[in-house]
């Protein structure tokens, strides 16, 4: 007869091991570890959950480029977190891989590190500043992002640091070609077509064995551009790229309508200055890389007097490289980020779109960044990296968070624009210095009305003034009725200049101004646009303005989808200099406005019906 106590014995031993987090599975059950998934979306595998148990552990990839100009192909530096499974018992998975210039460190906040924004239009402007960075460089761990995230839901998570940043080679050149051919060489290396070395230089081969070669990017501002930057190579096995308020053209980010502008927060940033701020990579290369990028290629491209668009600004804009792409696309943007503006995402996903690419667009009504819902991202990587059918293709195209609504809650749209977004044409009836009005009907005979430039008064004094000479306010009858407002505002106007040239602002504000504590993001700015009147023919060439001579120049402002509550008016608020983006000359320029040939076309959902019935 058996001994009670000896056949509980096991059980208590394994009470114990699960207690102490010891416990094993046995081989058999660890063996059949694997991705799943419900409803269409990987699930978190318990097996694939125990950080402890990750194989984590770095290498170099050799690129087919020597942007050091040391005479050998300069190679990237790279990171991987993959579950044992993929290393004990020949697991393959799916890639998720992030590139960033920051991982490493970023230069400090130093004074003299931007431009000095206070100068006269079309002068040189003053040297800055060039501080060095002072990297922060992991070993094996380049960066610990979007791991817990992915690796559980069956994803191996690839990190690497981008050209001239961390201990990758190479330099920086923002936009430059490197930035993307450096992630097609880490996918080629994922899928078998590139070398990984153990060591920056020399160093044994590395082989990516645990990879299936579906390869999934995603990532948040410069990290979001990256993937753009890859999938414009085209290359294979880049599956799904999910772009979050991605730049993607550093003219549209430092340039506005052929004016110098910010990027919103960063007063007096340009493409230098980021150089400068991620050049995180190797000291003994950083003279040689600063003299041929920065102060070469930059310095003769940039062109921060006329901001016209040219061969430099045109070679770092993804659009104009977007004709190879394949991959999948699912793209994020803020409707109110200031800094990588809404136009970023909406060019790219309209060009995708006319491609017939597969592409999701989701807008918040927040600032920068913002990930779509965990729910969209696992379905776009579930289908185009683990392959599972789950009928993404069929979502609803454009997700838009309503105001009010959180980000994880979007509403579903056919389309973006709406598809029943109209352009309605309103007038100008002046009342300078107060606030005149904008007509649905063209009145005749309003005249010229006049603003002074004076940089020392933001956009938002401007717009709550009830009297001032520093800007022009034209507002609608209030709202009546909500309406709804889907797209690219244009503006149309024709003004003169009292000196060769001038800055030209122009916001779109609900008003009453709300300055209450809880004021929400879109309770004041509907959308803002700026431009150069002297390129009022062409981005790529300036034209010296002459005094008290009339130009016509049109152009968009940054898009946007937004309801305005009844009882709010829409303001057109017409300024030169924008204390928070343009540089900032000397107060005293004028600025002329010819009324009855100046317009603005508003994207208003039901078109000149709707917005009738909100305004009568």
């Amino acid at each position: 007869m058996n001994n009670p106590s000896n056949s509980l014995q096991p059980l208590m031993m394994l009470c114990l091991l699960l207690a102490s987090g010891l416990f094993v599975q046995p081989l058999a059950a660890q063996s059949e570890a694997k991705p799943y998934f419900i409803n269409g979306e990987a699930q978190e595998v318990p097996a694939f959950m125990d950080p402890a148990r990750w194989v984590r552990h770095d290498l170099w990839v050799e690129t087919e480029f020597d942007s050091d100009a040391d005479g050998y192909p300069d190679r990237m530096h790279v990171a991987v977190t993959r579950p044992y499974q993929t290393e004990y018992q020949g697991l393959k998975l799916p890639v998720i891989y992030v590139s960033s210039p920051y991982f490493a460190g970023v230069a400090p906040d130093v004074d003299g590190l931007f431009w000095d924004v206070r100068h006269e239009l079309g002068s040189p402007p003053e040297e800055r500043v060039s501080p060095e960075v002072t990297p922060i460089n992991n070993r094996p761990f380049i960066s610990d992002s979007h791991i817990k995230t992915w690796v559980p839901r069956g994803y191996i998570v690839v990190h690497s640091s981008s050209p001239g940043t961390g201990l990758s080679q190479g330099a920086p050149t923002v936009g430059g070609k490197n930035e993307s051919l450096a992630p097609k060489a880490v996918i080629d290396w994922l899928c078998g077509r590139a070398k990984g070395y153990t060591q920056p230089q020399g160093g044994q081969l590395v082989e990516a064995y645990w990879s299936t070669g579906k390869v999934g990017m995603t990532g948040t501002s410069y990290n979001g551009t990256i993937p753009l930057a890859a999938a414009t190579t085209g290359v294979e096995g880049l599956e799904a790229i999910i772009p979050i308020a991605p730049n993607t053209s550093y003219y549209h980010y430092y340039r506005s309508h052929g004016l110098v502008r910010s990027p919103g927060g960063y007063l007096g940033e340009d493409i230098d200055v980021l150089y400068d701020f991620i050049h995180s990579g190797d000291t003994a290369r950083r003279a040689g890389n600063n003299a041929r990028i920065r102060d070469a290629e930059m310095r003769a491209g940039m062109d921060r007097v006329t901001g016209d668009y040219n061969d430099f600004w045109a070679g770092r804009d993804y659009l104009n490289q977007m004709e190879p792409m394949k991959a999948a696309m699912l793209m994020a943007h803020g409707f109110n980020d200031w800094n990588v503006m809404p136009e970023h995402s909406y060019r790219i996903y309209k060009k995708a779109e006319s491609m017939g690419l597969p592409v999701q667009l989701y807008y918040h009504q927040d600032g920068h960044g913002g990930p779509p819902p965990m729910r969209m991202m696992n379905r776009w990587f579930t289908r185009y990296l683990h392959g599972v059918e789950n009928g993404v293709e069929e979502d609803p195209k454009v997700w838009i968070v309503r105001e009010g609504d959180s980000q994880d809650n979007p509403s579903p749209y056919e389309a973006y624009p709406h598809p029943q977004s109209e352009a309605v044409q309103l007038f100008l009836e002046g009342a300078a210095p107060a606030a005149g009005k904008l007509s649905s009907h063209p009145l005749g005979r309003q005249g010229k009305e006049t603003l002074v430039d004076n940089f020392s008064f933001d956009g938002a004094s401007l717009a709550r003034a009830e009297l001032t000479d520093h800007r022009l306010l034209f507002l609608s009858p209030e709202l009546q009725e909500d309406l709804h407002l889907s797209g690219l505002a244009e503006m149309t106007i024709r003004l003169a200049s009292s000196k060769p040239a001038a800055n030209l602002s122009v916001w779109l504000v609900s008003l009453p101004w709300n300055e209450g504590k809880n004021a929400e993001i879109t309770d004041n700015i509907i959308t803002r646009g700026w431009a150069d009147p002297q390129n009022h023919q062409s981005l790529t060439a300036s034209e010296a303005l002459k005094p008290g001579k009339f130009y016509t120049l049109s152009f968009e402002l940054q898009p946007d989808d937004q309801v305005i509550p009844r009882g709010q008016q829409i303001g057109l608020l017409i300024f030169s200099s924008d204390k928070e983006f343009t540089l900032w000359p000397e107060p005293g320029t004028e600025l002329t406005v010819d009324l009855d040939k100046s317009s603005l076309q508003l994207p208003v959902v039901g078109g000149k019906e709707a917005y009738q019935a909100a305004t009568e």
